[in-house]
C-alpha cells in the first residue's frame, strides 16, 4: 500500500428539544433542533421558503415530512436520483408506521419509465396518467425532470389549456420539497427558480423546502429579489452539535438527551497518480486490505463509490471472485445496472457503486473506500459513513466496531493537506467535520459554478412560461398572474423578457437559414431541465442477466472509449424489446429510445480506453472565432481500427447539434475554466488539424455548450496565452 495519511474524525451530537404542544410524537421520540424549527417556518403564514442546512444523518427527512405527519398536509418530494426517491419511499413508509397519522397519508413514487408504463397500462395519456397518480397520494414523490416538464406542458396535447396540469398539482401539494439541491447545476437551479416564480404568481401561498447541508447563497438572494420570504435553518451557525473528543464526553452529552447522528471515523487519504486507471490498480494491488477488514470485524459492511461506470463494471466480478471464498456477497449500483442489481446492493457486504449511490443514499456501512473530483464530490461521498450503529441480519442486530474511510485523492491534494511548511492537516490528529470540510473546500480543486448562466440563458424558460400564460384559453384567467411573473423573472435574471424575445427569433431564423427547418434547437436546449441527449444510444446489454434489463441508454463517448460492442439497427432493438416484454409479461418503458443515435448491443466493458475524436469536414476556425453557441451540421466522430465507426460517423454528420467550440485543447479548457468532471466537452479536429496528436479544438453539446458560453469572455487568444477575467 502507498504511503498513508490518516486523521480522525469526530462523532457528531445534534441537540434534541422538548416536544411542544400541537405536535404529535410516538412515545420516547423527541425532535432534534432544526426538526422543530422547520416544523416551525413551515407553519409560519409569514415564510414561503425554508433552507434546512443540517448535517449528514441528522434526520432532514423527517423534518421534511413532519407536517404531513402531523395530519391534513400533502407534500410532493423532488429527488435528483431514482435510487435516492426509492430510498426515501421506504424511509418515509417507516415513519408512517411509526407516526401513524389519521390521515394515512398515501405515498406515491413516480418516474419516468414508470409513467409510461403505466399510462401504457391504463391506456392513459401522459397528462392523464400523471393526474391519476396525484390525486391518489397526499405524498408524491418523484424527479424535478418530471416536475419541470409538466409546468412545460410536455404531457399535453395541441388542444390543452397550459395550466391543464400545472393547474390541478399545484392546487394539490402544501409543499414542495427539493432534496440534495447542492448537486444541481446553474440550468436546473434556473429551472427550479422559473417553475417556483409560476406557481407563487398563479396560486395561494404555497411552501417550498430546500434540503442540503451546503445552501446556495446566490439562489437564497435571488428568491429574496422575487419577493419570496426565505428563512435558513442552520444548526451549525445555532452551535446546536457537539463534537466530544473523549467517552465521557459523549456520555454527558447523551444524558443531555443530546442524539448522535454521526459516529467517529478513522479517514485515510491516499495519494495517487492521476491517471485513468489508478484507483482501480490500488484496489487490486490493495485487495488483502478489503479482506481483513471484513476478517478483523466480522459483521462489517462496505461500500466502493468510483467515478467511471467501467471500473465498477470491470472490479465488480474481481471482488466477487475474491471475496466469495470468505461468504461474503457484492453488489453493484451503477447508471448501468438493472433496477433488480441496485435493489439487492444495498443488502450486500460490500457494494460497488457510482455518483447514483453518493447522494443521499442511506448506507449502513462501517467501511469506505471512495473516489473524488472536487471538494463538493469529496465531501458527499465521506457523508455516507458512520450513520448507523449496525444492522439487522434474519432478524438479529449486528453492531459496527469501528468506521474506517479511504479517499483514493490526487497527489497534489496530499501535499496541499500534509506536506507544506504549515499543514492544513497533521497525520493522526483528530478534527471535527465542520473543520474538514472547510478545509478540503480551500484546498481541493473548486469547479464553476456557471454564475452568468442566470442572466445569459435563465430567461428563455421564463419566456416561454410568459408565452403560455398568454394562450387564448387562459389569457383573461392569468392576466395579473403574467404581469407578476414577467416582473419578477426579469429582477431574478437581470434581464428582460423582450430582449429574449430577439435572441429567440433570431436562433430559429438562423437555423431556418442552415437547414431549411422550422424549429429552434438552442432555445428548446434552453428551455429544458438537462438538456438534449444528441449522442444518446440505445444500448442491448449482453453481460445483464435479467432479460427485461437488457435495454438501456448510453451516450457515445463513453461507448467509444469503454465498451466492446456490435452495431444494432433500431428496427432489431424495438422488436426484441416488444418480444422481450410479451414473453417475460412485464412491459418495458420504450418512450427513451425515441431519439436515439444508434442502437448497439454492448458484449464487454474494455481493461483500456480507446482514443477517438469528433471530427469537422470543414474549417472550425470561423466558428471559433464567433464566440457563440450555434447549431452545427457535419459533426463526425473517428476512431481508428473501428469497423461500424463509419455508421455512426454518417448518421452524426446529418444531426443538427447545438455546438460551441473553442480553439483550445480539452485539457486546458478542463483545467482553466474549472469544468466539473462530467462536463461534455470533447476533442475535435477539422480538414487542417485531422492528422495532428493533439486536436486543436474542444467541442461541447447542447446544455454544455450554453454553459460554456457563459465562459466565453473569460477565454480570449492573447499571443499563446490564456487570460482568466
Amino acid at each position: 500500500m502507498s504511503e498513508n495519511y490518516s486523521i480522525q474524525l469526530k462523532p457528531v451530537y445534534s441537540q434534541t428539544v422538548p416536544t411542544p404542544d400541537g405536535v404529535k410524537l410516538p412515545d420516547n421520540w423527541s425532535l432534534s433542533w432544526h426538526q422543530l424549527e422547520t416544523l416551525k417556518a413551515l407553519r409560519d403564514p409569514n415564510i414561503d421558503v425554508v433552507f434546512n442546512t443540517a448535517m449528514t444523518g441528522d434526520g432532514k427527512s423527517l423534518a421534511a415530512y413532519l407536517e404531513v405527519l402531523q395530519g391534513e398536509f400533502s407534500a410532493i418530494g423532488l429527488y435528483p436520483t431514482n435510487e435516492l426517491a426509492r430510498d426515501q419511499e421506504t424511509q418515509i413508509k417507516g415513519y408512517i408506521d411509526i407516526f401513524k397519522p389519521e390521515n394515512q397519508p398515501r405515498v406515491v413514487r413516480l418516474n419516468g419509465a414508470d409513467l409510461e408504463i403505466y399510462a401504457e397500462n391504463e391506456e392513459l395519456k401522459k397528462g392523464a396518467a400523471l393526474l391519476t397518480r396525484v390525486v391518489q397520494s397526499e405524498i408524491l414523490l418523484t424527479n424535478p425532470d418530471i416536475f419541470h416538464y409538466l409546468h412545460h406542458g410536455a404531457y399535453l396535447s395541441h388542444d390543452d389549456s397550459p395550466d391543464k396540469l400545472w393547474g390541478r398539482v399545484n392546487k394539490n401539494f402544501d409543499l414542495f420539497i427539493f432534496d440534495e439541491f447542492h448537486v444541481f447545476a446553474a440550468p436546473q437551479i434556473a429551472s427550479v427558480i422559473n417553475t417556483m416564480l409560476l406557481i407563487h404568481c398563479t396560486n395561494r401561498r404555497k411552501k417550498f423546502l430546500f434540503l442540503s447541508a451546503t445552501p446556495d447563497k446566490d439562489l437564497i438572494s435571488r428568491l429574496e429579489t422575487a419577493g419570496f420570504r426565505c428563512q435558513e435553518i442552520n444548526p451549525l451557525e445555532e452551535n446546536k452539535y457537539q463534537f466530544p473528543d473523549h467517552p465521557e464526553q459523549e456520555a454527558q452529552l447523551k444524558n443531555q438527551n443530546w442524539r448522535q447522528v454521526a459516529r467517529g471515523i478513522a479517514l485515510n487519504f491516499i495519494p495517487l497518480e492521476p491517471s485513468f486507471k489508478a484507483s482501480e490498480t490500488w484496489l487490486k494491488a490493495n485487495i488483502d486490505l478489503i479482506v481483513s477488514q471484513f476478517q478483523e470485524y466480522p459483521g462489517s459492511k462496505g461500500a466502493i463509490i468510483l467515478n467511471s461506470i467501467a471500473a465498477v463494471k470491470r472490479l465488480t466480478p474481481f471482488f466477487q471472485e475474491i471475496l466469495k471464498p470468505y461468504n461474503l456477497t457484492v453488489g453493484e449500483n451503477t447508471g448501468l445496472s438493472s433496477k433488480g442489481e441496485k435493489e439487492l446492493s444495498l443488502s450486500a457486504d460490500l457494494v460497488l457503486g457510482t455518483s447514483t449511490i453518493d447522494v443521499g443514499v442511506d448506507f449502513k456501512i462501517n467501511f469506505l473506500i471512495f473516489e473524488s473530483s472536487d471538494s463538493g464530490n469529496f465531501i458527499q461521498r465521506l457523508g455516507r459513513l458512520g450513520r448507523h450503529d449496525g444492522y439487522q441480519k434474519n432478524g438479529q442486530e449486528i453492531k459496527f466496531e469501528n468506521y474506517t474511510a479511504y479517499a483514493l485523492v490526487p497527489n497534489f491534494l496530499v501535499e496541499r493537506l500534509f506536506q507544506t511548511d504549515s499543514p492544513a492537516l497533521q497525520v493522526d490528529n483528530i478534527y471535527d467535520r465542520p473543520f474538514l470540510q472547510q478545509t478540503i473546500k480551500e484546498q481541493y480543486r473548486k469547479i464553476n459554478d456557471f454564475h452568468g448562466y442566470y442572466r445569459r440563458w435563465g430567461a428563455v424558460q421564463s419566456f416561454w412560461l410568459c408565452c403560455k400564460l398568454s394562450d387564448r384559453t387562459i389569457k383573461q384567467q392569468y392576466a395579473q398572474s403574467r404581469e407578476k411573473f414577467q416582473k419578477a423573472c426579469e429582477q431574478v435574471f437581470n434581464t428582460s423578457l423582450k430582449s429574449q424575445a430577439g435572441y429567440i427569433t433570431g436562433w430559429a431564423k438562423d437555423w431556418k437559414e442552415v437547414s431549411g427547418k422550422s424549429g429552434n434547437p438552442i432555445a428548446e436546449d434552453a428551455a429544458s431541465f438537462r438538456g438534449s441527449s444528441p449522442l444518446q444510444c440505445g444500448l442491448y446489454d449482453l453481460t445483464e442477466n435479467n432479460e427485461n434489463e437488457r435495454f438501456k441508454t448510453y451516450d457515445l463517448p463513453g461507448i467509444l472509449s469503454n465498451l466492446e460492442i456490435e452495431m444494432w439497427t433500431e428496427a432489431g432493438f424495438m422488436r426484441t424489446l416488444k418480444e422481450t416484454a410479451e414473453r417475460t409479461g412485464q412491459p418495458i418503458a420504450k418512450g427513451r429510445f425515441a431519439h436515439c443515435l444508434a442502437f448497439i448491443k454492448l458484449r464487454s466493458y474494455r481493461e483500456e480506453r480507446l482514443n477517438w475524436k469528433f471530427t469537422y469536414s470543414g474549417d472550425l476556425q470561423p466558428i471559433a472565432d464567433a464566440w457563440k453557441v450555434q447549431v452545427l451540421t457535419g459533426v463526425g466522430v473517428w476512431q481508428p481500427d473501428n469497423a461500424w465507426i463509419g455508421q455512426i460517423d454518417k448518421k452524426l454528420k446529418k444531426e443538427g447539434l447545438v455546438c460551441y467550440v473553442i480553439r483550445r485543447p480539452v485539457a486546458e479548457v478542463r483545467m482553466r475554466l474549472r469544468l466539473p468532471m462530467y462536463f461534455q466537452l470533447y476533442p475535435i479536429s477539422d480538414k487542417y488539424s485531422i492528422h495532428e496528436a493533439t486536436q486543436p479544438y474542444s467541442i461541447a453539446f447542447g446544455q454544455s455548450a450554453l454553459l460554456l458560453d457563459t465562459l466565453a469572455y473569460t477565454v480570449k487568444s492573447q499571443g499563446d496565452e490564456i487570460w482568466i477575467a
